[in-house]
């Protein structure tokens, strides 16, 4: 079972930065998928970013396109996402997700049953 744990969440003024962790198990396998959402209350989960081992294909949302960057550091068993501009937008719980398709990863599926696991998520707060 992949057992993934985030980080790095905090409150910040719009414009400012953070940067999320992913730490996970889910790199004993060949090649997969490592994906960040958000999530606010009565709201659908939002797929932001994903990355596929296999060549580190990326996607994300056209929201945070342009401010957000996704990376892995197998090293460490760690995936990131750097939030730069910050919106007050923004604000959500953010959770990672690891997943074995290529497809869904890069569509940024925001089913759970795509991927083997899910974290607990990390609250992000932006304010005006």
């Amino acid at each position: 079972q992949v057992q993934l744990v985030e980080s790095g969440g905090g409150s910040v003024q719009a414009g400012g930065s953070l940067r999320l962790s992913c730490k996970g198990s889910a790199y004993s396998y060949s090649n997969f998928c490592m994906s960040w959402f958000r999530q606010t209350p009565g709201k659908k989960r939002e797929g932001v970013a994903a990355i596929y081992t296999d060549g580190l294909e990326t996607a994300y949302a056209d929201s945070v396109q342009g401010r957000f960057t996704i990376s892995l550091d197998n090293a460490v068993n760690t995936a990131y996402l750097q939030m730069n501009s910050l919106k007050p937008e923004d604000t959500a719980l953010y959770s990672c997700a690891a997943g074995p398709s290529r497809e869904w990863c890069l569509q940024l599926s925001p089913v759970e049953w795509h991927y083997w696991g899910w974290g607990q998520g990390t609250q992000v707060t932006v304010s005006s």
